[in-house]
């Protein structure tokens, strides 16, 4: 088992199996999102305050962002909102970009330790993120795919994590600095695909024994109520080994799962994180 830390300025996170699930607020990120997409174009950065704040305020551990947009020059763009969202709010980032130059951009301004998003098992990723992990003292989501595409078979996954850890540690980055991403597919799609990434992280779990992440709504796409479907995958992956969850912490109902999954599995000494959720969310009763 092993701990990874990241940084802010002034804050830490630190994220474990023995410790509450920890929360990386999806929101800035322009996929789906037209308005989003608009205000990047327009340099109105705003947008970009407000959601970083509303995301804090909600419980986020951690944020992502991600500029990726048709029309946006991530190179120039990506370490200009890295600025602001750490300016606006004290929490770590977890810098989201498959350009390897923006990348580097954002982790050459950031002041702390980042979490990267992130190395695949295709080659042309490996040779490129790892050396700015290594330079930067980042930490890095591992996903698990490759130059084939993405295995729907956990064995074929737990390859391809073995590769990019073996690579990594090649060039001296701590196993601890790797989080792996079991990869949330939809199961509007497959009705195995929620199988298969439970199943990889007991995998990863028992071989490696790195952290773990998702990408959590993927797996209710396409399907009516998915606030339901994607609150219920969040309690059976953390019982699989989940320990940080890319999510939308001002949807209905998340948080609450995810600190109610954290009390039963005995990683809330006291139900303190889960009775200061209650108070939070309860209404007054007559």
């Amino acid at each position: 088992m092993f701990h990874t830390e990241v940084r802010s300025k002034n804050a830490i996170v630190t994220i474990g199996r023995d410790l509450p699930a920890v929360i990386i607020g999806e929101r800035i990120n322009p996929t789906g999102k037209k308005k989003f997409g608009q205000a990047l174009l327009a340099k109105d950065f705003e947008y970009v305050r407000r959601e970083a704040i509303a995301q804090v305020e909600q419980g986020a551990d951690i944020l992502d962002v991600n500029v990726g947009v048709a029309g946006v020059d991530e190179i120039a763009m990506l370490p200009e909102v890295v600025k602001i969202v750490s300016e606006t709010v004290d929490v770590p980032l977890c810098i989201d970009s498959s350009n390897p130059m923006a990348l580097a951009a954002a982790l050459k301004v950031y002041e702390g330790k980042a979490l990267v998003n992130s190395v695949t098992g295709e080659e042309k990723s490996l040779v490129s993120v790892l050396p700015l992990i290594k330079e930067y003292g980042a930490a890095v989501v591992g996903l698990l795919m490759d130059d084939t595409g993405i295995p729907n078979d956990p064995e074929k996954r737990l390859a391809i994590a073995f590769k990019i850890v073996e690579r990594a540690e090649k060039l001296g980055i701590e196993r601890s600095n790797i989080i792996i991403d079991c990869l949330t597919m939809t199961v509007s799609s497959d009705h195995n695909a929620a199988t298969v990434t439970l199943k990889t992280i007991e995998r990863i779990v028992e071989e490696l024994g790195s952290n773990i992440i998702l990408g959590i709504s993927n797996v209710s796409f396409g399907l009516p109520d998915r606030n339901s479907i994607t609150r219920t995958m969040i309690a059976m992956a953390l019982k699989a080994g989940l320990t940080c969850i890319i999510m939308d912490p001002t949807a209905e109902g998340m948080r609450r799962t995810v600190k109610t999954s954290d009390l039963l599995l005995g990683r809330d000494e006291w139900s303190l994180n889960y009775l200061a959720e209650y108070r939070q969310y309860s209404e007054p009763q007559a």
